[in-house]
């Protein structure tokens, strides 16, 4: 069950219709880039951050769920993960994974929490 990976927590702080574009993503241990894309459709919210040189010219799909915080002020969006869980993810094609519903799947079980077999995949 990945639904709630791709919902905004109540907590996070996000208004849907805010433009998140161009915002600073800090993981729990450091910055992984901007954000490049991002949507607020309800079961299927999530951000695309452009990581820059810190994973050189790759971009990562970040469920809504992972965003604990948002900061307007700074322009900062916060994860609840690790720069090391940020980059062993599975690895995103924006043109291939961004409507691919297996990736999708594959992605909400990796970092969804209730996910099948209890989490990530071995």
């Amino acid at each position: 069950m990945t639904e709630h990976v791709w919902s905004y927590k109540s907590t996070s702080g996000h208004l849907a219709g805010t433009d998140l574009t161009g915002y600073k993503v800090e993981a729990t241990d450091g910055g992984i880039g901007k954000v490049d894309k991002h949507s607020d459709e309800v079961g299927d919210a999530y951000l695309v951050v452009d990581t820059g040189v810190w994973i050189f010219g790759k971009e990562v799909l970040l469920p809504a769920s992972t965003v604990v915080s948002v900061d307007p002020e700074e322009r900062k969006v916060f994860v609840d993960r690790t720069r090391g869980q940020i980059k062993d993810a599975p690895e995103f094609h924006r043109d291939k994974h961004l409507g691919d519903a297996g990736y999708r799947d594959e992605l909400g079980t990796y970092y969804g929490t209730g996910a099948p077999f209890g989490g990530r995949p071995a």
